[in-house]
């Protein structure tokens, strides 16, 4: 059915909407997706240099995550369409892809398993929770002043420490404190990490200027 207002199809008008920000937007939707590639390709072959370009590709995504904000605010595009791709994206290359990327590293054990799913979701409701409020955390201007809560794109932190392990070859049941058993199922140490950067990112006393 046409678009009222054009008299052109609706999909034709969605494709009208995207912007130069928001092409910047999907650029960092395409990093966390081949990272998360990567990550499969390493599990599946066990050649470092896919799991070297997992954790490479994390910067790119966050150096388009940060254009899209300052190029939107200097061509004076911002939209609803927008925000929620920011924030789908956000979800691919800081949540899904470092929670594959940690799976990929060794955290495979079945307590390892649900602390990932934890910070992925924590990921997901703390974006979610910003996408609602973020109106009134403007406060009537058009830039949010600081964020609630750590911003997703911080758990670049947590893949560098992966990177570190891997260049000191300590992936696997070798990560630092190496794997206990809790009960019927296995964890590493070293995913607590998620489970404290979830739990972070969920806070709402935590307040962090944005920039």
């Amino acid at each position: 059915m046409g678009d009222q207002a054009s008299g052109k199809p609706k999909h034709f008008s969605m494709i009208r909407g995207f912007h130069l920000a928001d092409l910047l937007t999907l650029a960092n939707a395409a990093c966390g997706v081949g990272a998360i590639f990567a990550a499969i390709s390493y599990v599946e072959t066990t050649r470092i240099s896919h799991f070297y370009m997992a954790v490479g590709l994390g910067p790119f995504a966050f150096l388009f995550d940060a254009l899209d904000g300052r190029v939107a605010r200097w061509r004076h595009q911002h939209s609803v369409l927008g925000r929620e791709l920011d924030s789908l994206a956000d979800v691919i290359s800081f949540g899904v892809a470092p929670a594959a990327i940690a799976y990929a590293a060794g955290l495979r054990g079945g307590w390892d398993r649900a602390i990932l799913i934890y910070f992925v979701a924590c990921g997901v409701s703390r974006l979610a929770r910003y996408n609602v409020t973020a109106e009134t955390l403007a406060a009537g201007t058009d830039k949010v002043k600081y964020f609630e809560g750590a911003p997703i794109p911080t758990s670049l932190l947590l893949t560098a420490i992966l990177t570190i392990l891997a260049l000191t070859g300590r992936l696997g049941d070798a990560m630092w404190l190496g794997v206990v058993d809790v009960g019927p199922l296995r964890l590493h140490p070293v995913v607590v990490l998620f489970a404290v950067h979830g739990s972070l990112m969920m806070s709402k006393t935590i307040r962090i200027p944005k920039l």
